[in-house]
């Protein structure tokens, strides 16, 4: 059995932003391995996200972010549920964060259920065209169309993006470490992205 020293703890800390006593228990459960119990607060973290994902959400924080030079402008509305939360340091750095990673990435939406239906299709096509042009059997046609649509909801939807500070994770990641650490329910509502010439 390894000795779990304050350093450790404090590294953990560092790394995943848990509590001092998670992240004592994770290394505990993991016997001191760094990577494994940075995987179980992660996990610990979708148990709690899930737990919450009922609750209601009427406080939040709309922010603005404007790119160096003027050219990218982001205004993005994140909910959680007490006023309390809204006004913490890390609450309010979570929201800046999600509005530079946004400038930086360009979403099509938060989720796949919000890309627009005829942009999925003409997505599907191209594919489908490719897959074609390339050769491929009739009958693999779609499932290769399938998976590279899947390919374009990681790339292209907020939630599934790897988050542009910490590519190990995702901005789904990222938002169920706060809500672990918080303890609220914490919801990305809605973005609107301005770029001068679009």
């Amino acid at each position: 059995m390894t000795t779990i020293s304050a350093a450790m703890v404090k590294q953990l800390r560092e790394k995943s932003g848990a509590g001092m006593m998670d992240c004592k228990v994770a290394l505990k459960e993991c016997d001191g391995d760094m990577e494994k119990a940075s995987d179980y607060l992660r996990k610990k973290g979708l148990a709690t996200a899930a737990k919450r994902a009922g609750r209601a959400m009427s406080e939040g924080l709309i922010h603005a972010y404007i790119h160096t030079g003027g050219k990218i402008g982001v205004l993005v509305e994140v909910n959680c549920e007490t006023d309390f939360v809204a006004k913490s340091d890390d609450f309010q750095e979570f929201v800046k964060n999600v509005a530079m990673h946004i400038a930086a990435t360009n979403p099509v939406g938060i989720t796949s259920a919000d890309v627009p239906p005829e942009v999925v299709e003409k997505e599907k096509e191209i594919y489908r065209a490719q897959a074609l042009e390339s050769g491929k059997p009739q009958q693999m046609v779609d499932k290769i169309a399938e998976g590279k649509l899947n390919k374009f909801f990681k790339d292209s939807c907020l939630l599934n993006q790897q988050y542009v500070r910490d590519p190990q994770i995702s901005i789904q990641d990222l938002l169920n470490g706060l809500i672990a650490k918080i303890g609220e329910n914490i919801t990305i509502r809605r973005f609107v992205r301005y770029q001068i010439g679009e």
